[in-house]
């Protein structure tokens, strides 16, 4: 095409050829702007149509001047430009029509885009030279809501739209998609182009109502809804083709991979507003309809520790709408079973299981898992919850807690005094709190807390009486975390055992002192004392008579009298069964040192009377201590077995008629003896009372929760109060059904409580 001439400039009062003179400059401008616009001619165009629009001369109207008239006559004219400029730009269009037919795929987005590019420029300044006409014709056309009447800039791209981009965009959209096509079978395309395409869609996008306002409406019907269509259909095919030909796993690759390239298409060059709908549908053909396929092979994922592909799979499960509750019910599943087989793996005796072998073994499964969960699944809160589910089951029903007993808590409290009772290990500091904070994670999943609790508390009461403590810090910080993990209520009695153990010390220092000031008092015994507020120690009175040895009871009477003057109208009950000391020997001929036994105080009585003689009878040995025959024969029994004293005649334990000897020939590796051990009979013992003491106090403690709630509510359904009672209750343990029922008969009895009609209970106060 030759570069177009400008005709000369034209009178103002001629309208047909001030009109070919704009012609040929808006020709100049649509098909060579290339070689640029002299000032000259810019300045040209610009006064004829500011000429133009002012003329007074219309046809058909007289020149008589009057203001009415002329104003009429420019306002005709300025439509009469109008209407040239918009024929012009039609049929300009329809010859870039005519050109395009001969173009397809590439070529056509390659004509396409150079046409929309040189006439968006043209139009930017052909806006500029009819600035007159933007300003006032076309203003006031539109103030006095005139439809179809749009600034010049906007007319060029309506003309557009409906003289061109309704003939072509199919045509255009189908060379998108093509090339789009194309780069996702592997080639290399200039996606440049498509990017210029989506921008003139989106261009084309102009309100009808409002000029000045834009829409997507173009962009998305005649862009987005062929794009997502034929992604759709691309993906279900290529997802069939894979998924028959290649294993789960390769598949979750390639879809993975599939969603990284279409998120960069968005990126490189596609409009944000289709990120959402397009990551929809590649989420449908690429995971939706084949989800079951991939839930499939969870389980086998999970069998063989398959942690990446569990990852993998979970970032393509999660985003679909409920694409991840299969798992995680398989994860829960899963999970239950491996803590149970890992226990049924250690309890093959119950009664030898070792409480820390018992509490390892459920913290390996936790520990595994919730590193599958932090690593794998990102730590999500619905699989935290399938992962506390699944714990809280096998830790409170498992092999070892058949039948609904409480042998979890019962054993965590054991490993938990194991670990913080002085031991030859001398475990570090740092690793120590490390493994009661797993002790914690274990008792999170405790339903039954208050079992730990009475354990705990009788074990902690047995480490302060003996100073047996491996430290104080580990024992503060244990109680600590479990005030954190359930209230102060929890540990209150624990801490208040300590604060009894730190004023005993005081009462120590000030005895030996008060010892010191009278001195006709010697004291006879190197003793401490241990005072224990009998509402929060978890001990009983002695199960024997006992009458201590003089030497003992001088020590005692002397400490009593101190003590009393001290705190006067208190009772003192001595707790002998917890009572124990040292004795040293001089007897023994096959050592030249002195052993030094460790004894109860029921032993040391035992042997004191061996100063008197070599030999003592059963009936005289009964007769003095004043022991039961049973802690007696438990006495006795421990010290023949360790060869210190020899009974005549042998037999296998003591009984009346047997007398016992003071064994000179003792001979023992080590020079301090500990004599003082329990027998399995009495931990058997011990373990039944503390059963039974945790069954009353859940008597007390369902009571005073249906009480509590009564007192509060007045009236209530039954069913109601024994729901309502289980949830107040579950944090400590959980309630069994017909227990509560059993309470709330006590309380009717004792008339707390009244039947109403229709099912309801009622509260008197």
């Amino acid at each position: 095409m030759g570069a177009v001439r400008m005709p000369p400039a034209p009178n103002r009062e001629d309208i047909d050829a001030t009109w070919n003179y704009l012609q040929a400059g808006i020709t100049k401008i649509m098909i060579n702007l290339q070689d640029g616009m002299d000032m000259t001619t810019y300045m040209g165009i610009y006064t004829a149509v500011h000429n133009f629009c002012t003329s007074q001369k219309a046809v058909g109207l007289g020149t008589s001047g009057a203001v009415g008239q002329a104003h009429r006559g420019a306002h005709l004219l300025g439509e009469d430009l109008y209407r040239k400029l918009k024929e012009y730009l039609n049929e300009h269009l329809a010859g870039l029509y005519q050109q395009s037919k001969a173009h397809a795929d590439e070529a056509l987005l390659s004509f396409y885009i150079r046409e929309w590019d040189r006439y968006t420029i043209a139009a930017k300044y052909i806006h500029h030279l009819f600035r007159y006409l933007n300003r006032h014709w076309v203003k006031r056309e539109m103030d006095e809501g005139k439809k179809n009447t749009y600034d010049v800039y906007t007319l060029h791209l309506y003309q557009w739209r409906t003289e061109f981009f309704t003939k072509v965009h199919e045509k255009v959209m189908s060379a998108v998609l093509k090339l789009v096509e194309k780069q996702r079978n592997g080639e290399t395309i200039e996606h440049g182009q498509i990017k210029q395409v989506v921008e003139s869609f989106v261009s084309l996008g102009l309100d009808e109502h409002d000029a000045s306002k834009s829409t997507l409406d173009i962009y998305r019907f005649h862009f987005e809804k062929p794009f997502l269509a034929a992604t759709e259909k691309f993906y279900q095919a290529e997802s069939k083709q894979f998924v028959s030909e290649n294993s789960v796993v390769e598949y979750m690759k390639k879809a993975e991979a599939r969603l990284n390239e279409e998120e960069e298409r968005v990126r490189m060059y596609l409009h944000n507003d289709i990120a959402q709908p397009l990551k929809k549908t590649c989420n449908k053909s690429l995971i939706a309809d084949h989800s079951a396929l991939l839930r499939d092979e969870f389980q086998v994922l999970l069998d063989n520790d398959r942690e990446d592909d569990m990852a993998r799979m979970y970032n393509l499960l999660i985003r679909i709408p409920d694409g991840l509750d299969p798992l995680r019910q398989k994860f829960e599943a899963h999970v239950r079973n491996a803590g149970l087989a890992a226990v049924t793996k250690v309890a093959l005796d119950a009664e030898k299981l070792e409480p820390k072998v018992y509490v390892e073994a459920l913290l390996e499964t936790h520990t595994r898992y919730q590193g599958l969960v932090k690593r794998a699944f990102t730590d999500e809160p619905d699989f935290t919850r399938s992962l506390d589910n699944a714990c809280r089951e096998f830790v409170n029903r498992n092999d070892i807690c058949k039948a609904g007993s409480s042998k979890s808590p019962e054993l965590l409290a054991k490993y938990t005094d194991v670990l913080l009772r002085k031991s030859g290990a001398g475990v570090e500091e740092a690793e120590l709190d490390a493994t009661l904070t797993q002790i914690m994670t274990v008792f999170k999943y405790i339903e039954d807390k208050d079992v730990f609790q009475k354990f705990y508390s009788r074990m902690l009461a047995r480490r302060l009486v003996h100073s047996n403590s491996s430290s104080d810090d580990a024992e503060t910080s244990m109680i600590s975390k479990l005030k954190e993990a359930c209230g102060f209520e929890y540990t209150n009695k624990l801490q208040r055992m300590f604060q009894d153990m730190q004023i005993s010390k005081d009462l120590n220092t000030g005895f030996r002192e008060h010892l010191k000031e009278d001195l006709d008092k010697q004291q006879p015994l190197d003793s401490s004392y241990s005072i224990l507020g009998t509402s929060f120690w978890p001990l009983t009175a002695p199960n024997t008579t006992f009458n201590p040895p003089p030497e003992i009871q001088a020590d005692l009477d002397g400490f009593s009298l101190f003590y009393k003057k001290k705190h006067n109208g208190r009772k003192l009950t001595w707790l002998w069964q917890l009572c124990k000391g040292e004795v040293k020997t001089g007897y023994c001929k096959a050592s030249k040192t002195p052993y030094t036994f460790q004894v109860n105080v029921y032993q040391m009585a035992i042997l004191l009377m061996f100063n008197d003689k070599d030999a003592q009878s059963y009936e005289d040995i009964l007769s003095v201590t004043q022991l039961t025959n049973e802690v007696l024969d438990s006495a006795l029994g421990i010290l023949c077995k360790a060869k210190v004293l020899l009974m005549k005649p042998d037999g296998d334990k003591p009984a009346p008629g047997k007398t016992f000897h003071l064994n000179y020939d003792f001979k023992s590796k080590k020079i301090r003896v500990n004599l003082n051990v329990g027998t399995k009979t009495e931990q058997k013992q011990e373990e039944a009372d503390t059963n039974k003491t945790i069954e009353e106090d859940r008597q007390l403690v369902l009571q005073s929760a249906i009480v509590r709630i009564m007192k509060a509510r007045k009236k209530m359904k039954h069913s109601q109060l024994v729901s309502e009672c289980i949830s107040q209750i579950k944090s400590r343990f959980v309630p069994k059904v017909g227990d509560i029922k059993k309470c709330i008969e006590i309380l009717l009895d004792k008339e707390y409580l009244e039947r109403l009609d229709d099912d309801e209970l009622g509260y008197l106060a």
